[in-house]
């Protein structure tokens, strides 16, 4: 069999093996989380996320609101440094992030099994 053979068949083979592929992870909501910063992230965004009094209060004020929240979860960074501290029958994390405004903001979230909660939000 010659060379030009042999390269069809294989390249026959990996194109249905890509499809496979693909198909098997279509349908999945898969997430790589594999550093510590995106994995405490992931969890603290899928548990069910509540507000303490304090931070109703500062969120009254409007000079932060819920959807920059959101994005400090979602592209914040965690100081593992101050954060991962026993709090209350829950872990305390530090959690840096940005406003719309570009004004550096520090939230303070309390990660319970069950959920989590906004403890304070602090201007940088």
């Amino acid at each position: 069999m010659t060379f030009r053979y042999r390269f069809s068949y294989y390249l026959i083979g990996f194109i249905m093996g890509l499809f496979f592929v693909a198909m098997v992870f279509s349908g999945k909501d898969t997430r790589c989380n594999y550093f510590p910063n995106a994995r405490v992230l992931n969890d603290l965004r899928n548990k069910p996320f509540t507000f303490s009094d304090k931070a109703q209060q500062i969120l009254a004020q409007k000079w932060v609101d819920t959807s920059d929240i959101k994005n400090s979860l979602t592209y914040g960074d965690v100081d593992f440094d101050k954060s991962n501290i026993s709090f209350e029958k829950g872990k305390l994390y530090i959690i840096e992030g940005k406003t719309k405004n570009n004004q550096p903001i520090i939230l303070e979230v309390v990660n319970y099994s069950n959920k989590a909660v906004l403890k304070d939000i602090i201007k940088k």
